[in-house]
């Protein structure tokens, strides 16, 4: 077990110092693209501006015999833009394939200085995440890399969510985690094919009627404990949370409804698969400007966060303060990225 005193020490003589925190960054949505198609690869530039994270795609979706090209492909796209306020992430290919090491390897002497974060997919416990942190730590020292880049876990199979708080807490590189619901209902057997999202067969029946009338029927949502889990460990480890793939892409309305549970939940973002889920990411994500402006007048009337104080009628005390805190301050990173949220929030 590495002692409390080395935890925030480089792994590497040369490699860049941990952050002690997170750096602030807008991340309402991870926006997918395949590295190895170049008609997708053409619109990044305009996709930039529109998009939080921008993630170039090496692991599932692209096939065996393209992986070279997609990481190809990454590579030059990262070299070709920047970036500005939008974060650069990949999803590399998982630590058992035959891609993972020459993923790691060419990126980060390529353009480490340009990636944020390194999504590692089928993360089964710490010693997944200390090895990458360990190779990482090795690489930026090799190349020079000025600044630590970060580890992203997915989490997709029962192991995972078992050890869900040790990987949570297992690196100081550690920048979030998101549920991949497809591998995770493959690794408990799950009886379903969908990508995120419920099941009309999963749900709750209404007692019998006295009357023998037709019976309510509410589909439940076959997520949420596991959600529930992965928040409570990220958010207790001052690490991110996000809701990740909604398969169904053109059923916009119950993606919306999943992305609402995920941001009521605590996550922080969502996957967007297809440039269609990119607003809906935008206005679940960012928080309602009535909300906002409630929030602000909490902040107003308990400056110093303590005490009571009666707004429009309902008590408010430490407690909606904190609460009012964690919406003003995600109002200000959103404004500052959309002017017209900004002055719906009057920032």
């Amino acid at each position: 077990m590495k002692l409390p005193s080395d935890f925030y020490k480089p792994l590497a003589i040369g490699a860049p110092e941990p952050y002690r925190e997170l750096p602030v960054a807008l991340e309402r949505m991870i926006h997918f693209f395949p590295g190895h198609n170049e008609r997708v690869r053409a619109k990044v530039g305009e996709m930039i501006p529109q998009v939080d994270v921008l993630l170039g795609n090496l692991e599932d979706a692209i096939p065996a015999d393209a992986k070279d090209a997609a990481r190809k492909g990454f590579i030059e796209t990262a070299q070709a833009h920047e970036f500005g306020q939008t974060r650069l992430w990949t999803r590399i290919n998982p630590l058992n394939s035959p891609w993972m090491l020459d993923d790691i390897t060419e990126i980060v002497a390529a353009v480490g200085n340009k990636v944020d974060v390194v999504m590692l997919p089928k993360v089964e416990g710490a010693w997944d995440i200390h090895y990458l942190d360990q190779l990482l730590a090795q690489l930026e020292a090799k190349h020079s890399i000025r600044k630590p880049i970060l580890i992203h876990a997915i989490l997709e199979t029962a192991q995972g969510v078992k050890n869900v708080e040790d990987i949570a807490s297992a690196s100081s590189r550690m920048h979030g985690m998101s549920l991949g619901p497809a591998d995770l209902a493959a690794s408990r057997r799950m009886k379903t094919t969908r990508v995120g999202g419920g099941h009309p067969g999963y749900g709750v029946l209404e007692d019998p009627r006295a009357d023998g009338g037709k019976r309510a029927y509410a589909q439940q949502d076959l997520w949420h404990y596991t959600f529930a889990k992965m928040v409570d460990a990220c958010v207790s480890n001052g690490i991110s949370p996000f809701y990740g793939p909604f398969g169904d892409i053109q059923d916009l309305e119950a993606c919306e409804q999943q992305f609402r549970n995920a941001f009521l939940m605590g996550c922080v973002g969502a996957w967007t698969l297809h440039p269609g889920q990119i607003a809906i990411a935008k206005k679940v994500f960012s928080p309602d400007p009535a909300e906002v402006l409630f929030a602000k007048k909490i902040l107003a009337a308990m400056p110093d966060g303590t005490g009571v104080a009666m707004i429009d009628g309902k008590m408010q005390d430490d407690a909606t303060w904190k609460q009012a805190k964690v919406m003003v301050d995600l109002a200000k990173k959103v404004s500052s990225r959309d002017a017209d949220l900004a002055k719906a929030y009057e920032f």
